[in-house]
């Protein structure tokens, strides 16, 4: 009798584990599966996605024409600066990545390429006139910046994140878009401007 209890004992022990098993499987099945469908939905879109969506001139387009009021009240306008390779900036005072590209300007840019041949052009995209002229005061930078308070200028180029840069070639194409700002894309900047200035 003994042995019989024992080996029933075996089987219910067996049944159990094997029971334990699939019931395992079917809670890690029901936690995936949620996971695995959101993944797979064209609601997940990577940063990059995002970035891609929103631009909306990319390298080998001409670049939209504009006029742009300066801080000091000169206009300029892109299509009379054919001939010129010229850096498009949009940027925002609130941002930290524009700060570092602002900062790196003066001495990264304009006095390291020191040519009237390069045109730099950094827009304040949509913040009001006295809000740019503290922030540049305060800062020290001495070189131009333009306005674009209702974001008419930047919305033909893009229509999320700054900082923006193009570099536009003497013959008005864009050479190089970049979204955001490190060491790297200042590097990449400079690359950009330097083939289009063929130095």
């Amino acid at each position: 009798m003994a042995i019989q209890t024992k080996h029933k004992k075996r089987g219910s022990t067996a049944m159990l584990v094997a029971m334990l098993i699939v019931l395992i499987g079917l809670v890690v099945a029901i936690i995936l599966w949620p996971v695995e469908a959101e993944a797979s939905s064209p609601a997940a879109v990577t940063a990059q996605d995002d970035v891609n969506a929103t631009t909306l001139v990319h390298a080998g387009t001409m670049a939209p024409d504009f006029t742009v009021e300066m801080l000091d009240g000169k206009k300029l306008t892109l299509s009379e600066l054919r001939g010129k390779v010229v850096l498009v900036t949009f940027w925002a005072t609130w941002c930290p990545p524009c700060r570092q590209e602002m900062a790196h300007m003066q001495e990264g840019v304009i006095d390291h390429f020191a040519t009237d041949e390069l045109q730099v052009i950094p827009i304040s995209r949509g913040e009001a006139r006295a809000t740019v002229e503290s922030f540049i005061d305060k800062m020290g930078y001495t070189f131009p910046v333009g306005l674009d308070e209702d974001k008419a200028i930047y919305s033909k180029y893009a229509t999320n994140y700054v900082p923006r840069s193009f570099v536009i070639n003497r013959e008005g194409e864009v050479v190089y878009v970049a979204v955001g700002y490190d060491e790297v894309v200042g590097e990449e900047i400079n690359a950009a401007i330097s083939a289009s200035l063929a130095l």
